[in-house]
């Protein structure tokens, strides 16, 4: 008796290590994934050399579900370029220069010299104004004289001045240095200038808080974040360019979904982008892929007064609620007090992510130190997925080395 049993337990034993292999071989179970494993998407600000701007590959190709999700931000850059020169095409000499010299004067705000949106916009700014040496530097002595069309009248373009706005913190892209300097310029310009340009909204919008603004110039920035498009409704800003930061939430988090819904290849950058998900969702703005840098892109619109009224308030109704499983996803912020994350992108991630199924942590850095996002890059195995917005763009790696252990 004890025999046929024990014959009887070896053939359960063997039939259970059979089924298992089977199962795993039919895909049916698997081991839990590694945190070097998961996905990582990388986004609004892009892997790269904050000298140079070249991709760092090695980052991007950290393993086979990292991607970059962001903006055209070359594109971009001449599409505000390309929106100022249309402005000064109908514009009335007579009016638009202030102090009668025959010269357009501008001064520039710059946003990050080592990030690449804002020498992408200052360099399709100089490209536009003919102001454009190969540099993308602050100071005026990093650019030429320059020529556009003012209301049928070639004229010459000079830029007076230009700064990178950093805060007194170390803060890049700081509104508070953004009116100290144009409450500076109009105090030692004066009526030199002729136009106001912002490498984003919220400089843009510090300009106008100086106490000094010249009334009437007109002002360009880049973002179209709520307040601005209130202002181009008011009349006191003059123009911005739409990056699309629905559609770029909305593609972070796609490209989140399809990953985690266990897509590969091509399926990862189409699947509720350039058409409906499983779950019946597909983003409404158009979107680029470039495989080169494993990046998927939002393509730009400039915002003017004659169409401001398309951009405000709505959300994507391509996007439903889905019954795709909730998986769980740490997302860092470089910094919290940055105008256009804090009012356009993290409500758009938190409108878009439960539709989605994603349950978001979101944790903020100061915009400084590196340290500031990476202590709050912890509990990693709690999470299904991580997105990352850096302080620094040359710091991806600091990242994904919290992920090996």
């Amino acid at each position: 008796m004890k025999k046929a049993l024990t014959v009887l337990l070896v053939l359960l034993v063997s039939f259970s290590l059979f089924a298992g292999g089977a199962e795993e071989a039919a895909g049916t179970t698997s081991a839990p994934l590694m945190n070097n494993q998961k996905p990582v998407v990388f986004y609004n600000r892009q892997p790269s050399d904050p000298t140079t701007g070249v991709i760092d590959m090695d980052v991007m190709n950290w393993n086979e579900s990292t991607y970059y999700v962001g903006f055209d931000a070359l594109g971009g850059g001449e599409v505000q370029g390309q929106m100022i020169v249309d402005y000064l095409a109908t514009a009335d000499p007579a009016v638009l220069d202030r102090n009668g010299d025959g010269i357009i004067g501008y001064v520039l705000c710059i946003g990050d010299v080592g990030h690449n949106d804002s020498k992408a916009r200052t360099q399709g700014i100089r490209e536009a104004l003919g102001t454009w040496t190969g540099s993308t530097d602050p100071g005026s002595s990093n650019s030429k004289q320059g020529s556009a069309n003012v209301g049928g009248t070639v004229m010459p373009v000079v830029e007076l001045d230009s700064r990178a706005m950093t805060g007194t913190d170390g803060s890049t892209w700081n509104a508070n240095a953004a009116t100290d300097a144009m409450g500076n310029w109009a105090t030692q310009l004066g009526d030199q200038i002729d136009l106001v340009i912002s490498n984003n909204d919220g400089m843009a919008m510090g300009c106008l808080q100086a106490s000094n603004y010249p009334a009437g110039v007109p002002i360009f920035g880049y973002d179209a974040n709520a307040d601005v498009l209130e202002a181009i409704q008011a009349g006191t800003m003059t123009g911005t360019v739409s990056q699309n930061a629905d559609a770029q939430a909305a593609g972070t988090l796609q490209v989140i979904r399809n990953l985690l819904d266990g897509l590969t290849g091509e399926d990862v950058v189409t699947a509720g982008i350039s058409e409906p998900d499983q779950w019946g969702n597909k983003i409404t703005p158009e979107m680029m892929y470039k495989a080169e840098e494993r990046a998927l892109l939002a393509l730009n619109v400039a915002v003017t007064a004659d169409n401001v009224a398309q951009f405000t308030g709505a959300r994507d109704e391509g996007i439903k609620q889905s019954d795709a499983p909730v998986k769980k996803v740490l997302l860092t912020v470089y910094n919290s007090a940055d105008n256009f994350l804090s009012t356009s992108y993290v409500p758009a991630l938190n409108y878009y992510a439960p539709l989605m199924g994603i349950d978001l942590t979101v944790v903020q850095g100061d915009g400084q130190n590196e340290a500031s996002c990476l202590d709050r890059f912890t509990n990693l195995n709690n999470f299904d997925a991580y997105a990352i917005n850096m302080v620094k763009t040359n710091s991806g790696r600091d990242y994904l080395d919290k992920l090996m252990y």
